[in-house]
């Protein structure tokens, strides 16, 4: 590329969420980076590996604004409990479209790969593919599997792999893209006849299935204020919401989306999404301030003290055990047709 230095899908109209009888509120619970095939004519700089620091926290350099979380140990640390959230989702499964069913996996892409969990987890499970992570931030492990490679690269630059991939993953990209609609177009252009794209990504629109997100709640107003501060960035939080249309436009067959419900506390019933609600509350609501800072000093003009304050009320109503809220995960997914012209 360039510059490359099961727990049942639960629809929303199917049974809801029933919160648990007990609502008594508990809180629940460096770089290795493989440059080595790089682009001949893009030099390994010193942005790459460089960081920026601000309001306490650690970003990228390398394109630096492209992507607005941090980068730092907090935040790689909150990658891989969501990552573990996700596997709770899927029930173990990495993803959830049909690839490799019918065949085995030559090459797979982890679009926005960050720590690399997802990378290594698949190269491990299928050692007869090899798996090409991508991410702006250098901050994958020195020791993964042979099959595995990760390169610092901007997604939103041109394309140029030299071979096609049978299934490309993106997760929790949203926020991240300006121009989905070219993800999805290079995705295709780069997926072999037959291959899959999936995408995963959270929708920090608070839902509720009993009406009890009370007027005023902080953590509703929390999401409201991150996507209007995403949309000011140009890097929309409301993407999920199109992505099934967007891969039917670019010419991707098989189109199916599941939007599943990640409870924001230990509220409902069922085991399960009690114990989703756990981790979501320690992914979510204790990550909100590297989720939040830059969005919010940036695009909305507040100062860090700021953000934090408001934060503490956040926090307060996403382990409310009374409101019966949850965010929703959609997974889409769809494959290239196995025979198109130029392919």
């Amino acid at each position: 590329m360039t510059g490359r230095a099961h727990l049942t899908a639960i629809n929303s109209d199917v049974e809801p969420l029933v919160a648990s009888a007990d609502d008594e509120g508990d809180e629940g619970i460096d770089p290795g980076v493989d440059l080595s095939a790089c682009s001949s004519s893009t030099s390994i700089t010193s942005s790459i590996m460089r960081y920026r620091e601000e309001n306490g926290r650690r970003y990228h350099a390398f394109r630096a604004g492209r992507y607005v979380l941090p980068n730092d140990e907090s935040e790689n640390e909150r990658l891989d409990l969501q990552h573990h959230l996700y596997l709770l989702t899927f029930d173990k499964r990495l993803y959830t479209c049909p690839a490799g069913g019918d065949k085995p996996l030559q090459r797979v892409l982890d679009a926005g790969t960050g720590t690399g969990i997802w990378a290594i987890d698949f190269a491990d499970e299928h050692p007869e593919t090899h798996v090409t992570g991508v991410d702006l931030s250098p901050i994958q492990p020195d020791f993964i599997p042979p099959n595995v490679s990760f390169f610092v690269d901007d997604l939103e630059d041109t394309w140029t792999f030299s071979s096609k991939f049978d299934l490309i993953y993106a997760r929790m990209l949203t926020g991240s893209l300006a121009d989905w609609p070219k993800f999805i177009q290079q995705s295709y252009d780069n997926l072999a006849p037959g291959g899959w794209l999936e995408i995963s990504d959270i929708l920090l629109e608070l839902k509720s299935d009993d009406g009890t997100v009370p007027q005023g709640c902080a953590a509703a107003k929390w999401g409201n204020l991150m996507l209007e501060a995403a949309a000011k960035w140009n890097r929309p939080l409301d993407s999920p919401k199109f992505y099934k249309e967007q891969l039917a436009a670019a010419g991707f067959t098989n189109v199916h989306q599941t939007i599943y419900k990640w409870p924001s506390s230990p509220w409902p019933k069922d085991p399960k999404f009690k114990e989703l609600g756990m981790w979501t509350y320690e992914d979510l609501g204790k990550g909100a301030s590297g989720l939040s800072m830059a969005l919010f000093t940036r695009a909305l003009g507040w100062s860090a003290e700021e953000v934090e304050v408001f934060l503490v009320d956040v926090r307060k109503d996403m382990k409310n055990k009374s409101i019966h809220s949850y965010w929703p995960v959609y997974a889409v997914y769809a494959q290239k047709p196995e025979s198109t012209a130029g392919s």
